[in-house]
């Protein structure tokens, strides 16, 4: 045992106090409606809040009002038209409170004044490069006006927005507009109403000079809604395949889930800096414009299909989220898990679903199962946290979709849209829980979810240990299944969960065998796949009439989110690597047999051993190029190697950082030496001069080419710089552009600073262009990278107040680059922990994410854990920290 495992680390300083899901109680008071005046002005803006209050008869009665609010001036508070005296009332830095309130409605008004312009947190109301802007999830609301800011409250808005009209030509919030005009001294007004019940983390209000894109939507009962998406001036060519999204996105909710959009109008607006992806609020979408802004120029294939995903996210939230809501936000997976799936099911009908499986279950390997298997692990739905904007996780949302997608595998697609059709119905216009929702799916199904339910409270990625045996006498075949799951942080004892296997037979000639499962009637024509349930500890399943041996094909569709261990060796990966009939098992079985020959080389070379040259894996990836039948993007998808993180979690323990590269590398340069003229056949005949279209053939044949270069590259020489330089040079498109610098940034050659150096300058004033430029470059493999990103935090156009630069900078420094972000020496470390410190004050919800990055540290050996434990022990050593990064630090060293 190490001596970091020993309770040798620092003292930690007295915590906040946590809230606790066990700990919930209804809200005291409701309110009905909220009718809010805006007076916009860039230091001072003045809100008038008009609130109908009413005892809440499921709550314990009060004689006080207590509302939220924070970092605001309170100007006057008004109860029933009477102004209240100070004695009438306590004001603190969270909340204000009202004394001696009779139990029975009321109207009240508070008027208060807050500062957009010194708001660098992006919270709440603020104002950045001119446009005043809201992000009221989770806790926002609270920094524009004295409120009860939970979701489980629920109430109508009105709201008149009233500003300069040269400054802000555009007012917009939630719901339709009803009446605008124009005021003395160059001013404005505009007046929208929300006839939905919303929680106030829904409530949004956009002010600035933007140009709209128009175009509408016709629903499926025959109603016209107005289309709008707002941006900054000169970027509205940039737009198109949003609004496209958008409207598939409408059609696709109406057809698959029967849903149907409410309102008369729907808006989106793009602004530069925001915390998050983009924000679902009601008819009034905000979106970080990383999110909306693509041209073939600019985006690349996957900007693309970001836009159409996070496009069709948000809306789908309409009622995924915002027509039903969540109770408290201990809920949080109940709209985000949710809406994931949807998302997830949306594109994959728009694109390839083999392909869009495989890239979610990738998404998931990376972010998700290192979350599970560190410090900062928690269940789907968590028991308790600090900093609820801590909780927008990897687990949340991700692990999340796959909890839904288990549901509708295990009770079938018929039921559960009988299922979704009664959760939306039933709680349309509440606030919901994680039991509503699988109470409506065991209505109807039928079945009993109850121990289904423990993928939500239980953290951890349950690892199963599969096996399989034949009997030539009796002609069967037993699979058996064992699952446990690690210990967690608060978690030590795991239960069995309830588990959906889908699996097939495959006979030695490549076809899928009927299956015959013991105790089913299966006497009829047999499906060659079915789906096994594992509930218990340990079970085994008969498969008879199995007349020769077969090859076990397990997880298929990556039906649940878990780690695999199957008896099968060398020869039934490259088996099912050339024959599986799923696409998401077959990718799977070339990616265990390249990790597992990833360890090996590893070892080898840590050992001073000669490592192996990859012969056999590189004779199945000829047969992947040369087979014509693979749809291109999935042909891609099998030439990429693990990456160096999920190396790492797979060794899981001791891992040294350098090692786990120079295995890859060998790997890479020996499989590019084998295959190296094929490589280059393939990527030639996938050049092409055809106009750029981000469809799913041309994006998947795009796909291939760059893999082949990638893989290539591996060679390190001169001919392969040279072939990146010249397609940075000849490309027609961002995809290709910035596949040629992903290429380059990692050589050391004149090439690569040429092509760097002409990238700035087509970036020049264009920030999405720019944030490609820095994170190209602390992607980088070089040994002198750490250096680099240090003298970028220095550039010209880096800003720790942009939220997308500081993450393109250092959270690709930190997130993308295992071997240089964890040096030896602890540098990465350090740097991080000093961005941390420094952007804390600035933007504490950026801060606590970057920091997150390094909840991997426990798989790496004892020097790299003690740096790492050292550096986060400075940070918390340091002075003040916000609750964001003061409980993820505490977290991580705990």
């Amino acid at each position: 045992m190490s001596a970091l495992t020993e309770g040798t680390s620092p003292a930690m300083p007295p915590a906040p106090s946590p809230v606790h899901l066990a700990d919930y109680t209804p809200p005291p008071w409701l309110v009905d409606i909220v009718t809010l005046d805006v007076q916009l002005a860039p230091t001072a803006t003045r809100v008038t809040a008009k609130t109908k209050l009413k005892p809440n008869p499921e709550a314990a009665a009060t004689t006080s009002i207590g509302l939220d609010g924070e970092r605001m001036q309170l100007i006057s508070v008004s109860l029933d038209g009477q102004l209240l005296g100070c004695d009438a009332y306590t004001v603190s830095e969270s909340k204000l409170t009202l004394h001696d309130v009779t139990a029975e409605p009321h109207e009240l008004v508070i008027e208060s004044e807050c500062d957009p312009q010194a708001n660098t947190s992006l919270t709440g109301l603020y104002r950045s490069n001119g446009v005043y802007c809201t992000q009221c999830e989770a806790e926002g609301f609270r920094r524009i006006t004295y409120f009860p800011d939970r979701p489980d409250v629920l109430a109508i808005y009105t709201v008149r927005l009233e500003a300069d009209k040269t400054e802000c030509p555009i007012l917009l919030a939630n719901g339709n507009q009803v009446a605008q005009g124009d005021l003395a001294d160059g001013r404005h007004f505009a007046e929208w109403h929300d006839p939905h019940p919303k929680p106030a983390y829904l409530f949004a209000m956009v002010a600035g000079d933007l140009d709209c894109v128009s175009d509408s939507f016709t629903t499926m009962s025959g109603r016209d809604v107005a289309l709008g998406i707002y941006v900054e001036h000169g970027k509205a060519d940039r737009t198109a395949y949003a609004m496209d999204s958008l409207k598939r996105s409408m059609r696709w909710d109406e057809e698959v889930f029967g849903r149907e959009y409410d309102l008369d109008v729907f808006n989106i607006v793009a602004v530069s800096d925001f915390n998050m992806g983009a924000m679902e609020n009601k008819g009034l979408n905000v979106f970080n414009d990383k999110y909306i802004l693509v041209r073939p120029d600019t985006a690349t294939d996957a900007d693309y299909a970001n836009v159409e995903a996070i496009i069709a996210h948000e809306y789908f939230h309409n009622w995924s989220g915002n027509r039903v809501t969540c109770r408290d936000w201990f809920q949080l997976c109940l709209k985000e898990g949710l809406t994931v799936f949807r998302d997830q099911e949306f594109s994959s009908d728009m694109r390839s679903r083999p392909v869009k499986r495989i890239a979610d279950v990738k998404t998931l390997r990376a972010h998700q199962y290192p979350e599970d298997a560190g410090p900062l692990a928690h269940p789907v739905r968590p028991s308790s946290y600090i900093e609820i904007n801590n909780f927008y996780t990897a687990t949340v949302y991700e692990k999340g979709a796959e909890v839904v997608r288990m549901l509708k595998t295990l009770i079938g697609p018929d039921a559960f849209r009988n299922g979704m059709d009664a959760y939306f119905e039933k709680n349309d216009g509440r606030a919901a829980t994680v039991e509503d929702f699988i109470s409506a799916m065991e209505d109807a199904s039928g079945r009993d979810l109850a121990q289904f339910k423990r993928w939500y409270d239980q953290a951890g990625t349950p690892e199963l240990v599969v096996s399989g045996k034949y009997s030539p006498i009796d002609e069967t075949f037993d699979l058996t299944v064992a699952q446990s799951t690690a210990p967690t942080p608060g978690q030590s004892a795991k239960a069995p969960l309830h588990i959906p296997l889908a699996m097939g037979l495959i006979g030695k000639d490549g076809t899928s065998l009927p299956l015959h499962l013991s105790d089913t009637n299966t006497d009829g024509d047999a499906e060659t796949q079915t789906v096994v349930e594992l509930t218990g500890y340990e079970q085994t399943f008969t498969f008879e009439k199995v007349t020769s041996p077969p090859v076990l094909s397990v997880l298929r569709g990556f039906s649940a989110p878990v780690k695999l261990t199957t008896n099968g060796g060398d020869k039934d990966w490259l088996f099912r690597m050339a024959h599986d009939p799923d696409p998401c098992a077959r990718w799977e079985a070339g990616q265990t047999y390249a990790r597992e020959l990833l360890v090996n080389i590893t070892r080898a070379m840590s050992a001073g051993d000669r490592p192996r040259r990859g012969t056999r894996y590189a004779d199945a990836l000829r047969h992947v190029l040369e087979d014509d039948s693979l749809e291109p993007a999935f042909a891609a998808m099998m030439l990429d190697l693990p990456g160096e993180a999920e190396l790492a979690q797979h060794i899981g323990q001791n891992v040294d950082a350098d090692a786990v590269h120079n295995a890859r590398k060998h790997l890479q340069s020996a499989v590019a030496d084998q295959l190296g003229d094929l490589l280059l056949d393939r990527y030639s005949q996938l050049q092409s001069n055809a106009a750029y279209s981000p469809d799913a053939d041309q994006a998947g044949r795009r796909a291939l080419k760059n893999a082949c270069l990638r893989l290539y590259a591996g060679l390190g020489n001169e001919n392969s710089a040279r072939i990146a330089a010249v397609q940075f040079s000849s490309a027609n498109n961002m995809t290709d552009m910035e596949a040629a610098l992903a290429t380059l940034t990692h050589m050391q050659r004149e090439e690569r600073q040429t092509a760097f150096d002409a990238f700035y300058e087509r970036a020049a004033g264009d920030p999405l262009l720019l944030d490609k430029w820095f994170s190209l470059q602390a992607m980088s493999s070089r040994t002198d990278t750490r250096q680099a990103v240090e003298a970028l935090m220095d550039h010209s156009d880096f800003s720790m107040k942009r939220p997308n630069t500081v993450r393109s900078l250092i959270g690709v420094f930190a997130g993308s680059n295992p071997v240089r972000f964890h040096a030896g020496d602890g540098s990465g470390y350090r740097l991080l922990t000093q961005v941390v410190r420094d952007l804390d004050p600035i933007n504490p919800q950026v801060a606590a994410r970057l920091l997150g990055t390094l909840k991997s540290w426990r798989v790496y050996d004892d020097a790299r854990k003690s740096e790492a434990v050292r550096s986060v022990g400075d940070l918390l050593d340091g002075g003040k920290l916000s609750e964001d990064v003061y409980e993820i630090a505490t977290r991580m060293i705990a």
